[in-house]
Order: structure tokens, then sequence, then C-alpha cells
């Protein structure tokens, strides 16, 4: 089996599949779903998320300068996909899909108090680039779920909080674990008394 050549397109899958909460006031507070997301800079923290002008968050995007990168999980599939094909023109979305808009904690946007993590951005720099505008943002604040924290470590539990992802189109949950970053080559530990 050899390998076929399509056109160039954007097949770079998995993505997060988020859902974006912004607005500076409860009458345009609004939520859109969005897979084009991801990590830009580590010092300062920065990531981008890129909009359609065509969509109803993206003047609300552009007048505000912040908003909230609310990650999803398998309970929120539902909400996620429901905030991504309805538009905050016509619909109340939060009260739609059943959500709870939260005070952030740096910005202006709210978060959604359902979603297990809460990633607080002001926007930074807008680059038109053809179908969408990329929203460069700093990160400024992350709010986290308690009841996701590992008891022991203290670090968030990926696998309890069933967080999904997006794959050309459809929407699934991540997979179990299988390693850390560096587990390839990580010194084996020698087990006591046994020589080389």
């Amino acid at each position: 089996m050899g390998k076929i050549v399509w056109k160039p397109g954007t097949m770079l899958y998995p993505l997060p599949a988020v859902m974006v909460s912004c607005g500076h006031s409860p009458e345009t507070f609004n939520i859109i779903t969005i897979a084009w997301t991801g990590v830009i800079n580590t010092n300062p923290p920065m990531v981008y998320i890129s909009v359609r002008p065509s969509r109803h968050s993206f003047d609300i995007l552009k007048e505000t300068g912040d908003f909230v990168i609310n990650l999803t999980t398998k309970e929120l599939a539902f909400a996620t996909d429901w905030n991504g094909v309805k538009s905050g023109r016509d619909h109340d979305k939060a009260a739609k899909t059943k959500l709870s808009y939260g005070k952030a904690v740096k910005i202006k946007a709210p978060i959604i108090e359902e979603s297990p993590v809460n990633i607080e951005c002001k926007t930074t720099q807008i680059i038109p680039l053809g179908t969408h505008h990329m929203f460069i943002a700093e990160v400024l604040a992350v709010q986290a779920d308690e009841k996701y924290l590992d008891a022991e470590s203290g670090k968030f539990d990926m696998q309890k909080a069933g967080l999904i992802a997006y794959v050309h189109g459809n929407y699934y949950e991540l997979g179990k674990y299988i390693g850390h970053f560096g587990f390839s080559v990580r010194k084996k530990k020698r087990k006591k008394g046994k020589k080389r």
C-alpha cells in the first residue's frame, strides 16, 4: 500500500475543542466553539484563537480585547457542538445550553463555570490570514476546578476530567495515559543489590 496525495488542507489533527467566552457585560456575553487554537509561547505564556470575521463573536473579541478559553469535557460535548453551530445573534447560548457565566480574575470577559479549566487571555495582536483572523493573546490567569486535581501530586488529572478533542469534524474523548514528556530518554532506576 502506498500513499495518496491530497490537495493542501488543514489535516493537522487532533485539536482541542474549546468554548471561548467573550463580552464585557451580560448583554454582550457570548460563547463561540473553536478548534483553531493552540500554544505559541512559554514566557510570557501566549496562545491564539482563529476566528472568521463573519462570526458574531468576532466583533465582540475585536472591541473588547480579551476572552477566556474554556476547556471542554465529554459532559460538555453537546454544549460545545451547539455553541459552534448556532449564532449568538439569534440565541442566548449560555441559557440554551445550561451553562453558567462566572467572574474572571484578571479580565472582564466571563468564564464558563462548568469548564474544568478557564484560561484568561488578553489580545496583543490580530493578524488577518484569509478566511480567519488570528487573535494572539497573553495568558493572564488560569482557573482550574479543584475536583480534577490529584490529591497527592496537586497536578491536573486529564483522564479524570474527560477532556475532548476535535478530529476532522468529529469529537473524541482523550484516551488513556501512555507516558510523560521525556519518558523515552529517562534513565531506569537500578534495583537494589543488582550488580553490573
